[in-house]
């Protein structure tokens, strides 16, 4: 079996996720490279999805760029909070996963069929529309111990969104608007099953480089590829890895960038801590008097390393970007620091804020 040191690893773990150097230039070609943009509506800093590009694409990169491709020009669509390039839909579209073969969302939609035809027959004539102007006339309502409780219009469009019966046609704001797909999509033929689970499973693991086989199901997008690629051990980390075969060749050329807490370069913490010995958590649940890094810490990638973590907020109001705390993993040399500030300095310039520090 390969062996690598864990230098090796890392740097096939940075190059595929487009941290390197040259930098991608394009942002669908970057999306399609990484597989996905995550939404999420945190925006201590960014958005994640923004947040991850621009680390990507840099300063040329604009938010409007992503709401162009996925409005306008279709390149790029929406599915369960994920941005994908419009060439995955053959594979992602419907999802079958074990999402949706969970018996109580199988048995939910069978027995709210009426509702289902419903929820089409309004898109289909009036769409596109938020969920608020789509009536509820579920004969079951929805019921959970968590926020969904009995949001049985949102929880229909998701789920019919998952199984390709209708989908996200845009945002106003926060709000998804929903319409019906062959007004969103282009003509496509989904794969089977079986074909779709692989190229996935090939799509993720050229993504990440280099991911665990086998790991357990997470909720969203997976953290293995399943048992494609191949198999190596990485010096000083217990257990086996698997390469895609495009990530051993390459220079490496490595450079400084600030990281969404999102970023999937350190979504799998297991991984990260393995690979990076770096260590995280996303704190904005916590108590402030029990944070070590901050509400929403930006972890600081150098070269091949992750050597620290930013605590920084943006206030649009008062048109500032205040640098809290750099906290440093590891002692950073002066070359470094100067590296790591340069890099906070193109993130203020980027959002448009004035940069201070606190204290």
């Amino acid at each position: 079996m390969r062996r690598l040191d864990r230098d090796e690893a890392r740097r096939i773990a940075v190059r595929a996720q487009l941290l390197d150097v040259p930098q991608p230039t394009e942002l669908v070609d970057m999306v399609d490279r990484l597989t996905l943009l995550q939404i999420d509506p945190t925006a201590a800093v960014a958005p994640n999805a923004d947040l991850v590009a621009w680390s990507r694409l840099g300063a040329g990169y604009r938010p409007a760029d992503l709401t162009r491709a996925q409005e306008v020009e279709r390149s790029l669509f929406e599915l369960r909070a994920m941005i994908r390039p419009v060439t995955a839909l053959p594979w992602q579209v419907p999802e079958v996963t074990d999402y949706l073969a969970q018996p109580s969302i199988a048995h939910w939609i069978e027995a709210n069929d009426a509702f289902r035809r419903d929820v089409l027959a309004l898109l289909r004539d009036a769409g596109p529309l938020p969920s608020r102007d789509v009536p509820d006339t579920a004969q079951v309502p929805w019921g959970s111990t968590g926020w969904t409780n009995n949001r049985n219009v949102t929880q229909m469009l998701e789920f019919l969104s998952a199984r390709g019966e209708v989908a996200v046609a845009g945002r106003v704001g926060r709000q998804r608007v929903w319409d019906v797909p062959e007004r969103v999509y282009p003509p496509f033929e989904p794969l089977s099953p079986e074909a779709a689970k692989r190229r996935r499973d090939e799509r993720r693991l050229r993504a990440l480089g280099i991911a665990r086989p086998g790991r357990k199901p997470v909720p969203g997008e997976p953290t293995s590829a399943g048992e494609l690629g191949v198999p190596v051990v990485v010096e000083g980390v217990d257990g086996e890895w698997r390469v895609h075969p495009d990530a051993f060749d390459g220079e490496f050329t490595g450079r400084t960038a600030l990281l969404s807490p999102f970023d999937r370069l350190i979504h799998d913490r297991e991984r990260a801590l393995d690979l990076f010995g770096f260590e995280y958590l996303l704190e904005m649940y916590k108590p402030a008097a029990k944070r070590r890094w901050g509400y929403f810490a930006l972890p600081i990638l150098h070269h091949d390393r992750l050597v620290g973590k930013l605590d920084a907020k943006a206030d649009r109001k008062a048109g500032t970007f205040t640098v809290n705390a750099v906290h440093e993993d590891v002692p950073l040399s002066g070359a470094v620091r100067d590296d790591v500030d340069a890099e906070i300095a193109a993130l203020a310039g980027w959002l448009g804020l004035e940069l201070l520090r606190a204290g």
